[in-house]
């Protein structure tokens, strides 16, 4: 017997060496779905092991199946006893490695059926109970013949479930409704009961959540805007992950573990592949940025092929930013999309071979699960996104905040659609954002800024520094900044001040408000704060109000016909493909700020909310608080929200063009067939690239986009440096 005392600190160093066998083409024999699921857990896949059941042609057998699966896992377990006894280190370490392994594929497995990918499957619900019943009992056996053989203690079933919630923890790095949630899972564990009480605790966090509940009873869909903890996620009902630079690079910071994985990737297969981006670099910095965001990116895809497949292509997509620095140059954006989806394939290719094993050969193996985020900051965005879609490449339009761009963007997607259905292709999922939160964000910035340079106006100039530098300095900055502003113009050095950066989204602060009390403008310090009050909760509502009219333009049962009708006469397709075109689009509220954002923008169908995690957590505790009715939020989209916020909203100019129908809109509205009123003061393709939340949008994604380059190329040159 081994003399090395196994503690979960041990387990880890086994663990952390142990690399997972290379998936290759043709998948090893197997004899049926069992000895599928237990060979690829052993092979080091365990999420892909447990996403195997996850497939319409298991209703009916899925019982029977597990049953197997526990089976022949029981018969590796059973085998331990001996390894132990008689073996030394190396039969310890495969002893611990297999134990990993196998706990962590049939947990996973555990989730899958508690979590709502059971009911999307189709799977019976007694079935699904039974079999979660003979999975805790078998992990229960399990548990207890560990204790037996590590003196009375469970080392690999705890660090599995360690790096499990570890998983959740990091999102964010904390600031997440996952990791609440792990952390909620943490407080009632057992330890001398780890399996039982890890899975009635999650399992209930899981079934009890709002975004469970509201999945499940078909309220709305979600989506995720981070690169983590998405199989968590998927378990709550969430169907995609919009992606950009910016959280392609915070997934990287998030996740260490991920970092040097891509470390090891590139010395391993970057260098065989791709000599010459070792030889010069920044030649090929481009491409080599792309591979590095598929990297990291590779298994958000991964984690949603089951979606995929089980929605025919409408769920389980992935969001892909293109370069922002090409975002107005159609050729070029349209053969980034296409290579990368080109060279995605080939690896899902490989991936599907192994997840379908078994299963009707007539699905499509490696059809990307992409949606490529077209920048709608200008007009170059309504042809690629045509172009994108009649190649079958799903797009998540960005960028976007006004009824103009969002609504003719889907309809370059709808045409693009439509040359693909005539050609056979089925389209895939395609997203329209509404990036309401970033459009309070600008009205916010620059009607606080326009208040406080009107209330600067005729002062002297010594009263106009006392203000700014007092506001400077209750928004906490230091005095040599406040020294520093000093050499910038008046409107630039009021801009900065009442940025997102410095002032924040409050703008009931006590400088702010002070501030604008000392102008001697707007009344006493009371009448102040009223003013601001309003102002607060009419822009609480700005990018609700356009999300409304965006779906009520498109999807309202009013309107949704005469779209159908003019597909099919525009396009010359059928009823049924024009039904499925105007299905395939989602509108996808973006960038939200508080729970009202997405509370008020519920919709059973064309509608789903991405989420950024830490917003996640305020919607939960929303969700918790005492009098709350989510049925209240049925259809919500299509509730009257107040007239009088939106009166007011109604003077600020940059809302009027975010709110109102273009002239080109108007155009295609009236050849739909589309009557009502929308305005005309709303901004054509011409202005988009000049309209301040674009401006202001592209100019952090591209400065994103760099900063991720300039780290992965710095990465790269370390590495040939050493090679």
């Amino acid at each position: 017997m081994s003399s090395k005392t196994v503690t979960p600190d041990y387990v880890k160093e086994i663990i952390k060496v142990a690399r997972p066998e290379k998936l290759t083409l043709p998948v090893p024999p197997r004899v049926d779905h069992a000895d599928h699921v237990v060979k690829t857990a052993l092979a080091g896949h365990t999420k892909l092991a447990a996403d195997h059941l996850l497939h319409r042609e298991m209703c009916g057998c899925l019982m029977e199946v597990v049953g197997s699966v526990i089976r022949r896992v029981n018969a590796v377990f059973a085998s331990h006893r001996k390894l132990v006894a008689e073996g030394g280190d190396e039969a310890l370490k495969r002893v611990i490695i297999e134990r990993f392994r196998l706990y962590d594929a049939l947990l996973e497995l555990v989730w899958n059926l508690v979590g709502i990918e059971s009911v999307r499957i189709g799977f019976d619900r007694v079935e699904v109970v039974n079999a979660i019943d003979s999975l805790v009992n078998a992990l229960k056996e399990w548990e207890a013949q560990e204790r037996a053989l590590f003196g009375g203690e469970a080392p690999v079933l705890k660090v599995v479930i360690d790096e499990q919630l570890r998983s959740m923890k990091i999102v964010n790095k904390g600031n997440s409704m996952l990791a609440w949630m792990a952390e909620e899972t943490e407080k009632k564990l057992d330890p001398k009961n780890l399996a039982e009480s890890y899975v009635k605790t999650l399992g209930d966090l899981i079934t009890n959540n709002i975004y469970y509940r509201a999945s499940l009873e078909g309220l709305c869909k979600f989506g995720n805007d981070y690169a983590l903890g998405l199989r968590w996620l998927r378990h709550l009902g969430y169907v995609q992950v919009s992606t950009n630079p910016a959280l392609a690079a915070k997934a990287y910071d998030d996740d260490p573990e991920l970092w040097e994985a891509f470390k090891e990737y590139a010395k391993e297969v970057l260098m065989k592949e791709h000599p010459e981006w070792f030889e010069d670099p920044e030649k090929y910095q481009d491409e080599i940025a792309m591979e590095a965001t598929r990297f990291g990116l590779m298994d958000n895809f991964l984690v949603f092929r089951p979606p995929f497949f089980w929605s025919d292509y409408h769920d389980g997509l992935v969001s892909y930013q293109l370069n922002p620095l090409i975002a107005d140059k159609v050729e070029e954006s349209v053969e980034a999309a296409r290579e990368f989806a080109t060279r995605l394939e080939e690896d899902l290719k490989v991936y599907d071979a192994w997840l379908l094993w078994g299963y009707s050969p007539s699905i499509e193996r490696g059809r990307p699960n992409l949606v490529v985020k077209v920048a709608c900051a200008y007009p170059a965005a309504l042809e690629i996104a045509r172009r994108l879609n009649e190649l079958g490449i799903g797009q998540n339009i960005t960028v976007s905040y006004t009824v103009s761009q969002e609504v003719l963007a889907a309809y370059a997607a709808m045409r693009g659609m439509a040359k693909a259905v005539k050609m056979g292709i089925k389209p895939t999922q395609t997203y329209d954002t509404n990036m309401g939160g970033r459009l309070e964000d600008h009205l916010r910035e620059s009607l606080v800024a326009d208040l406080i340079l009107k209330g600067l106006e005729g002062l002297d100039e010594a009263k106009r520094e006392e203000i700014l530098d007092n506001l400077a300095k209750g928004f906490g900055l230091s005095d040599e900044e406040v020294k520093g502003l000093k050499e910038k113009p008046l409107k630039e050095r009021v801009e900065y001040l009442t940025s997102k950066k410095v002032m924040g989204r409050n703008i009931l602060r006590d400088p702010l408000i002070d501030a604008l009390t000392a102008t001697g403008k707007y009344g006493s310090r009371d009448e102040v704060k009223k003013m601001l009050e309003t102002l607060a909760s009419d822009l609480a509502l700005s990018g609700t109000y356009v999300a409304q009219r965006v779906y009520e333009i498109l999807f309202s049962p009013w309107n949704r016909v005469k779209w159908v009708d003019h597909l099919v006469k525009e396009f010359g397709i059928s009823v049924e493909d024009a039904e499925m075109i105007l299905d395939r689009i989602d509108l996808l509220p973006a960038s939200k700020r508080k729970p009202i954002d997405t509370l008020y923008t519920f919709a059973s169908r064309n509608m789903t909310n991405t989420e950024f995690p830490n917003h996640q957590l305020n919607v939960l505790k929303e969700s918790m608080k005492e009098g709350f009715n989510l049925s209240d939020y049925a259809e919500s989209i299509m509730q009257e929200l107040p007239k009088e916020n939106l009166e007011r909203l109604m003077k600020y100019e940059d809302f009027v063009k975010a709110f109102e129908a273009s002239p080109k809109l108007n155009e295609l509205l009236r050849k739909v067939g589309i009557t009502r009123n929308y305005g005309n003061r709303g901004i054509d393709p011409e202005e988009w690239p000049n309209y301040g939340p674009c401006v202001k949008t592209m100019k952090g994604f591209k400065a994103a986009y760099i900063e991720f380059r300039e780290k992965v190329i710095k990465t790269i040159k370390e590495l040939a440096g050493k090679a």
